[in-house]
C-alpha cells in the first residue's frame, strides 16, 4: 500500500487553508446533518396536559374534566378577574424523552355510552398529542368520576351576580 501524502504533513478530513505565515491549518466542517436536527427539543408536562385537555373536551359526551372538588375550585378561580379557564383540569401527564402517559378524569353526560366516550377520548387524545409533539403515547387512562344528569345545575357556568 502506498502513501501519497508527504511524510511531514498531516491529512485532515476538512479543508486545508494557508495562513499568513505559510503554515497549513485544518478547518473541519461545522454542524453535520440537517439544521432542524441539531440540538434537543424538550416538551414540558404542562404542554402535553393542555393538548390532551383540549382534545378530550372536544369529544361528544364529555361534560367536564376533573373531580367534583377540582371543578368547584376551578369555577371559583375562574370568577377572579383576569384568570382564564384551566384546560389542564382533570389531566395528568408524565412525559419522558420519547414517550408519554396520560391520566384523565372526566364527567360524562347522562345517557351516553361511558365506554364509547372513554374510547373516543383515548383516540382523540392520542391523535392530538402524537401529531403535535411526536411523542409516543403509551397509555391514556380514563377515570369517569361523575355523570351529569339533565336536571342538575351546571357547576361550571357562572352564576349571575346580584348587586
Amino acid at each position: 500500500m502506498s502513501d501519497t501524502a508527504p511524510r511531514n504533513q498531516s491529512v485532515s478530513s476538512g479543508r486545508d487553508l494557508l495562513s499568513d505565515d505559510g503554515r497549513r491549518s485544518s478547518v473541519s466542517k461545522r454542524g453535520t446533518g440537517a439544521p432542524g436536527s441539531r440540538g434537543r427539543t424538550t416538551i414540558a408536562d404542562g404542554v402535553v396536559e393542555k393538548i390532551a385537555g383540549v382534545a378530550a373536551r372536544d369529544v361528544v359526551g364529555v361534560h367536564a374534566m376533573g373531580s367534583g372538588l377540582a371543578r368547584t375550585f376551578g369555577a371559583v378561580r375562574e370568577r377572579v378577574p383576569g384568570s382564564a379557564k384551566s384546560v389542564t383540569r382533570g389531566v395528568k401527564a408524565e412525559v419522558g424523552e420519547v414517550q408519554t402517559a396520560l391520566d384523565l378524569e372526566i364527567v360524562v353526560d347522562y345517557g351516553v355510552s361511558i365506554t364509547g366516550v372513554a374510547a373516543a377520548v383515548r383516540e382523540n387524545v392520542i391523535s392530538a398529542v402524537e401529531r403535535m409533539t411526536s411523542l409516543e403515547v403509551v397509555e391514556v387512562n380514563v377515570a369517569v368520576s361523575d355523570v351529569k344528569l339533565p336536571d342538575e345545575e351546571d357547576e361550571e357556568e357562572p352564576q349571575p351576580r346580584i348587586q
